[in-house]
């Protein structure tokens, strides 16, 4: 394509510089690809990056202008570090396909001068401009795809089309806007949205980018629900130094560490992991053939692209069904034949990363009731295969373990749990409320009125607790009467304490999550328990306000009506004596004080 860029703008793109801002593997912290952003369109008078493309595309040069742009990124590029290894992300205005002068095959022969693959480029498009035309997408995305390009969506979800936009355009990728990521460990709502568009997007085996995330509390919780990479401020700030973007980024890396589930949970992937040996995208069919009758015991073969990232499986009968139809040996062996391509004959499937939780691959799983099974990444490349028979035995693995490490009368964690609980907390950096709960009185109640009743109240307060304590506080079950609660909060603390008197909670300036709020809940749990155990006394006692039994010597003795006791210690984020031993200390000393309090609970602060 000849260079028909007015002088002006050729002089304005020696201006124009790029900065890469980077994509990192979520569960690793390392590099997966850059995006490229445009940077000094101040310096030839705009405001707002939109105006200067509104200007480019009112004088017809839209086109002409983004090639000469995408040469200068891709130039760029090739100055990181190992920038073979990664992918370039780079953004499309959609309506620079309705230039006249627009043609394809300018991308390959850019990319082919400095020895890039195909499979390193992401074209991202928005929501912000229509693509006008299904012809239009037919004729550059899917051509674009042909190619073996990448395509992502970007700001998933901000327009009114997105959907529809998955649908034509069927994309490897999708960046999920801003908006649903702001805040989102605190906002049930948008938590069920995004969980939503990843098991949508993960059956169609397409990647998911937690764009503009800008809090470790974001990060892990896209993390959780599902998504497979991370990008924003709290990764890195767009730079236009290229010897500032790293292959690891320590501070995401011992983050994610850190916060990751037991090495029990990886192993048991691995011990039921398929190492399928898999076929490349453009693998021809003669040696498809030859794969099938070397693995006579493979069904279900994981298909990659050239940088060993998979694109979909290959069912041994589908193959076996063309094969056997009339005309069908020569349909699959004939070149021009599209049955002779194996990327038309692959099929989505879901995929999910080595370091994923269980529940994480159980649900892509359950999600899909056609699945054959889940494809294992490690750092985005192809690792292994996990059949349907594999994935029922890590279910199975699991519910055994869980119902190890359960109470089994409340089916609440029990004490292995709860001391991986305080030493994690112990260990963080954050602020953690952890409460330990003692029913008063309840020995009595139990003489009395027996331990099936006993059995009763404990099932009723670990209801209390159920009910009354969102997903944020674990709940667990020491063993009798007594349990523990814990919560990550925020760093402020509202609330005055001393070691032997009651605590005054600032109430007006409780955040949601800030440490009061937390208290406030587990008062509310004491409150509900002595109101509602009431129901398990006669009329009689419940109208004394006592029971009657023995004592530990013996003797007749009037208890009171069953109540339960908190003592609760925050562990602050600047504690500096994060020490168990202390903690079980403070616990002890508090539990006494708790049971003298009027209120009914007490709380100290490791400082």
């Amino acid at each position: 394509m000849k260079n028909e860029l007015p002088k002006r703008w050729v002089e304005n793109l020696e201006v124009l510089d790029i900065a890469f801002q980077p994509i990192l593997n979520i569960h690793t912290g390392d590099i997966f690809g850059v995006e490229a952003l445009l940077r000094n369109y101040q310096d030839i008078g705009y405001k707002t990056i939109f105006d200067l493309f509104d200007d480019i595309y009112l004088e017809n040069i839209l086109y002409s202008f983004d090639i000469a742009l995408r040469e200068k990124a891709i130039k760029k590029f090739t100055k990181i570090k190992n920038y073979n290894a990664i992918k370039l992300f780079y953004n499309l205005d959609n309506r620079l396909f309705e230039m006249p002068n627009f043609e394809s095959g300018n991308t390959a022969q850019i990319i082919k001068n400095y020895n890039i693959l195909k499979e390193n480029i992401c074209f991202e498009i928005s929501e912000r401009h229509e693509l006008k035309g299904e012809s239009t997408i037919d004729k550059t995305l899917h051509h674009y795809k042909d190619e073996s390009f990448s395509i992502a969506i970007d700001d998933f979800g901000i327009g009114y089309s997105g959907y529809k936009l998955l649908y034509d355009v069927e994309p490897d990728v999708i960046k999920i806007d801003r908006f649903f990521l702001t805040n989102i460990e605190k906002d049930a709502k948008k938590k069920l949205m995004v969980r939503n568009i990843i098991h949508l997007a993960v059956q169609l085996g397409i990647k998911l980018i937690a764009e503009g995330v800008e809090t470790k509390e974001e990060l892990l919780t896209c993390r959780d629900i599902g998504c497979h990479l991370v990008q924003g401020y709290f990764v890195q700030h767009p730079t236009k130094e290229t010897s500032e973007i790293l292959e690891t980024y320590p501070h995401i890396a011992k983050l994610v560490k850190r916060n990751s589930r037991s090495n029990n949970v990886k192993e048991n992937i691995k011990s039921n992991l398929d190492k399928i040996d898999s076929l490349k995208i453009n693998t021809n069919m003669s040696d498809v053939f030859d794969y099938f009758k070397k693995h006579q015991k493979v069904t279900i073969v994981p298909v990659i692209n050239s940088n060993k990232e998979p694109v979909g499986i290959l069912l041994e009968e589908e193959v076996k069904d063309l094969l056997y139809s009339p005309y069908g040996r020569s349909l699959l062996l004939n070149n021009g034949s599209k049955k002779s391509k194996l990327k038309n004959l692959i099929k989505p499937c879901g995929s999910t990363d080595i370091n994923s939780d269980t529940s994480t691959i159980i649900e892509l799983f359950s999600n899909d009731t056609e699945s054959k099974g889940i494809i294992i990444t490690k750092n985005s490349k192809y690792y292994g295969f996990l059949s349907a028979r594999s994935i029922i035995n890590i279910m199975n693995a699991q519910n055994i373990l869980h119902a190890r490490e359960q109470n089994p009368l409340t089916k609440l964690p029990g004490n292995s749990l709860i001391e991986k609980y305080i030493d994690e907390a112990i260990h963080s950096k954050e602020t953690y409320i952890m409460c330990y709960f003692d029913l008063d009185n309840f020995k009595a109640f139990n003489d009395v009125y027996g331990f099936r009743n006993g059995d009763r109240v404990i099932q009723l307060f670990s209801d209390i607790l159920r009910k009354n304590l969102n997903s944020s506080f674990f709940k667990a079950h020491i063993g009798g009467d007594d349990f523990f609660v814990g919560v990550k909060c925020s760093n402020e603390t509202t609330y005055s304490y001393s070691f032997e008197s009651n605590c005054s909670l600032d109430i007006e300036n409780c955040s949601e999550e800030s440490s009061c709020a937390k208290i406030l809940s587990i008062e509310h749990i004491i409150h509900k328990f002595i109101n509602d155990v009431k129901e398990f006394y006669t009329p009689d006692d419940k109208l004394n306000g006592y029971i009657v039994s023995k004592d530990r010597d013996g003797e007749a003795k009037k208890f009171d009506l069953l109540s339960v006791s908190a003592a609760i210690v925050e562990v602050h984020k600047k504690s500096k004596q994060r020490d168990k031993n202390l903690l079980d200390n403070v616990f002890s000393a508090q539990k006494k004080v708790a049971k003298h309090s009027p209120k009914h609970f007490s709380i100290s602060t490791l400082l």
